[in-house]
């Protein structure tokens, strides 16, 4: 009988040295710490979701009404509870503010890096828990969401500790079956962060792998379904019903529309070709992302031919023509899971009609996983197939990215007149050397990374080249780029409705004319009247009433006022931005201690 070449090294019985595990888990930590938590709360939210995101959570903290989030005085629907759960805690710890806002997605991006790297630890060793983890931090999307008041991190952690728990559960033996409720509990948990996705990426991968390997009777005797939907129910169905009951048909209307009809129609213009998240994978993932197509090809090729094999030793002994289906998991079924993962989740958001970036997030600890498993067998097997391949292309997309971060001044001044309205000081303002910056660091990092990866004696320093270029390539964007953006583009209309909110009184009307940021409620820390371009009438009948009004918008849409507004005093004005009102001074009342302001007013 012949037998079929396993690509992936079956794992040793876990060796314990509590000082290396100790050490890494600290690397890990302290790494982690330094990446989602440098300057988290040193700039400006960004809108329009952060914005949203972060006011739905302030105005829960203020009105104390842990059932119901609203932006701006109104029901919110777009998103579930959960995360403006974690602000409104956050904010009773940090006060309100930036970091606070953003405080639970950075710390949920640590959790999600340390059980990747406590699951791997179980299922393959130090090595493959180390790389996976670094992997699964050291990666622009990933950073990106968990340094955001975004739903996304929070998402990403509660369906990845679903999916290990289901695998763990299923594979487990004795008090490790346990581990199954995971994937119940992680699903409704991820449902209330973000709604029916939330379930919906654990439910695609578990049950095509289910199908591919034929383990359906498996997941009925270990999986405790029906006790399992029970479970997922009673944690996730009460807000929901509650909701329903107290607000009825607005709630229900508007949550069909940002399910649903997100799926169905594009929406807010989020919408792109079939391939969209293609080079979403390939720059998000960067620069692991290189080591993705080889194993994803050699795993589901394998696995075929195994199957196929299988199926005739099966047939030629007269057993079951499924042996799949019994027995304990091979080393190359979690690749193959992870696969599945990926592929599936990846397909899922890209049949979906509203498409963007950081939907795809929850496939990224799959590929992690995928990527560490290849690295650690070509370390193993310096001949292993298609490494030089692999190096070439994340040579080839560092460089790509380096050329476009070196055009990047060329590209805005180029563009600059098309961005005054988002940016009134487009054009006047450059964008430093923190672009030439990132390009000349890729450069240099991906030539290294050429150097010790297509050298098999040094080809273990090509990851720690490549991680530390991307780190370095963070770290430039958080401490030389961001700044100046800050200062120049999000910061200023911020300050003058901390201003504004500073000295209306709860009566009195703060307008915000132009481009619509709900960032802008959350600085004033009161409700505000969007008034976009064309609709002018809205501020004419403003200025009519005995209250005081207030109004914020690009010094360029001055002229676009209604006539009634030429009586308006400046008050102040901020890169661009001016903040008019009807009395000609601003004071700050006497004793009244404003909540602690962003960093940005520091400039």
């Amino acid at each position: 009988m012949s037998t079929l070449h396993d690509p992936t090294p079956s794992p040793s019985p876990i060796t314990h040295h509590p000082s290396l595990i100790t050490r890494q888990l600290l690397l890990l930590m302290a790494l982690s710490g330094l990446l989602f938590f440098l300057g988290l709360g040193d700039m400006g939210l960004t809108d329009r979701d952060e914005g949203r995101n972060a006011e739905a959570g302030r105005e829960m903290f203020e009105s104390g009404d842990r059932l119901t989030p609203t932006f701006n005085g109104e029901l919110r629907v777009a998103k579930p509870v959960f995360l403006y759960w974690l602000m409104d805690q956050s904010y009773r710890l940090f006060g309100v503010g930036e970091f606070a806002a953003r405080f639970p997605s950075a710390l949920f991006g640590l959790g999600l890096i340390l059980i990747t790297y406590l699951f791997l630890l179980h299922q393959r060793d130090r090595t493959v828990a180390l790389f996976g983890a670094l992997m699964l931090l050291l990666n622009l999307e990933i950073l990106g969401l968990g340094r955001m008041a975004l739903t996304d991190s929070v998402l990403i952690f509660f369906t990845t500790a679903s999916l290990y728990g289901f695998w763990l559960g299923l594979h487990g033996e004795g008090r490790m079956r346990q581990w199954i409720w995971a994937f119940y509990v992680g699903m409704a948990l991820a449902t209330l962060t973000k709604g029916p996705v939330g379930f919906a990426v654990p439910l695609i991968a578990a049950a095509l792998y289910l199908a591919w390997t034929r383990r359906w009777q498996d997941y009925w005797h270990k999986g405790f379904p029906l006790a399992g939907l029970l479970v997922f129910v009673l944690l996730a169905a009460p807000w929901y019903a509650a909701m329903l009951f107290v607000h009825g048909d607005a709630y229900a209307t508007g949550a069909k529309a940002h399910t649903i009809g997100r799926f169905l129609s594009p929406m807010e213009g989020h919408h792109g070709t079939i391939f969209f998240y293609l080079p979403v994978l390939l720059l998000g993932f960067f620069p692991w992302s290189a080591l993705l197509p080889v194993p994803l090809y050699q795993t589901f090729k394998y696995w075929l031919e195994a199957r196929g094999q299988r199926r005739e030793d099966a047939l030629q002994a007269t057993s079951s023509p499924s042996p799949l289906a019994s027995g304990p998991s091979s080393p190359l079924e979690l690749d193959l899971f992870a696969a599945i993962w990926v592929v599936g989740v990846f397909l899922f958001f890209t049949a979906s009609s509203t498409r963007l970036p950081h939907y795809i997030g929850p496939l990224f600890p799959a590929a992690a996983l995928l990527a560490a498993s290849y690295w650690s067998r070509c370390l193993q097997d310096p001949t292993t197939k298609g490494i030089r391949g692999s190096i070439h292309l994340m040579m080839g997309l560092g460089y790509l990215l380096a050329i476009g971060f070196a055009c990047v001044p060329t590209l805005y001044a180029n563009y600059a007149s098309k961005m005054v309205r988002e940016f009134p000081l487009a054009g006047q303002v450059g964008l430093g050397v923190g672009p030439y910056v990132a390009a000349t660091l890729l450069l240099f990092g991906m030539g290294l990374v050429g150097y010790l990866g297509l050298n098999e004696e040094r080809r273990g320093g090509a990851f720690w080249a490549a991680g530390a270029t991307l780190a370095g390539l963070v770290l430039t964007v958080i401490v030389i780029a961001t700044p100046p953006i800050n200062r120049f583009v999000i910061a200023p209309p911020q300050e003058l409705a901390y201003a504004a909110g500073l000295n209306l009184d709860p009566q009195d009307l703060f307008i915000a004319y132009g481009t619509v940021r709900p960032s802008s409620v959350f600085y004033a820390r009161r409700p505000t009247v969007f008034v976009p371009f064309g609709e002018e009438d809205k501020i004419r009948e403003a200025l009519k009433g005995p209250k005081k009004v207030m109004i914020l918008l690009p010094e360029t849409a001055q002229s676009k006022l209604p006539a009634e507004a030429v009586t308006l005093v400046p008050i102040l004005k901020r890169y661009g931005y001016i903040l008019l009102a009807k009395q000609p001074m601003v004071t700050i009342p006497e004793g009244a201690a404003p909540p602690p302001p962003p960093t940005i007013f520091g400039h």
